[in-house]
């Protein structure tokens, strides 16, 4: 009994990864440490200016009505969603130099072929090439 294809492979040639030179490497991985600590400053210029603004919230909190406290609420809620979008971005690109001390930065983890290099100039931690990243998105 013969097995059946696999549907993501099908048809595709191996793909064989080439080498990037030490200076690319160094290069991408200074880039993205780069891009890494701004993010974190980012983070931390967030996350002090959530906790100041919530010191405030607590001090003038008297005669709030109902109104006043869900606009209170709503905004710490957009605050919080702000900084965790940030750190959800500070682990992507953890991520992208992980898979650069591993060799697969630059291939998608999906299909396994390379990432065009505009891509990966946009969005450096990108982990898909343009179509897994599409099919992913419609799901």
């Amino acid at each position: 009994m013969a097995k059946p294809a696999d549907t993501r492979t099908a048809g595709r040639k191996p793909v064989v990864k080439a080498t990037r030179s030490a200076a690319e490497t160094e290069k991408i991985r200074a880039a993205l440490a780069a891009r890494r600590d701004e993010l974190r400053a980012e983070y931390d210029q967030t996350l002090s200016e959530i906790t100041e603004l919530q010191r405030d919230r607590l001090t003038d909190s008297a005669g709030d009505d109902q109104a006043d406290t869900g606009t209170k609420t709503f905004e710490r809620e957009q605050e919080i969603s702000l900084a965790n979008s940030i750190l959800e971005r500070i682990t992507q690109v953890e991520r992208a130099l992980e898979r650069l001390d591993e060799g697969g930065y630059g291939w998608c983890e999906r299909c396994g072929t390379p990432i065009p290099v505009e891509r990966l100039a946009a969005f450096p931690s990108a982990t898909l090439c343009v179509t897994c990243k599409q099919l992913a998105e419609r799901r």
